[in-house]
């Protein structure tokens, strides 16, 4: 077995030369951190239509980085503060099948 992960960036200077990084993909680890909600949206409005059009017909596994965060008194305090909380388990599932991912 040979396993190789790419760490893609995400920042839009790199919009250009991400595509680079994704002949051969077998699997897709589409991640966003459980203590930032706009990294959720960030998967439907960004990471999911780049994905599907330079891999289409690849598996997506979502992944909810930081889950630890969730119940972090001080997290929820510097949310709040933005009138946001951190995503809830249901809101991670619930993305994962609106973008038809294999796993969540």
């Amino acid at each position: 077995v040979e396993l190789a992960l790419w760490d893609t960036a995400g920042q839009e200077d790199y919009d250009r030369l991400r595509p680079l990084s994704y002949p051969d993909t077998d699997v897709i680890l589409m991640c966003f951190s459980v203590d930032s909600p706009d990294s959720l949206e960030n998967i439907p409005e960004k990471w999911t239509p780049e994905v599907k059009h330079f891999c289409p017909n690849v598996p997506i596994i979502l992944v909810g980085n930081k889950k630890d965060l969730r119940t972090d008194p001080n997290t929820i305090r510097d949310l709040a503060k933005m009138k946001q909380e951190p995503v809830k388990p249901q809101e991670g599932r619930a993305m994962a099948e609106k973008i038809n991912a294999f796993a969540y």
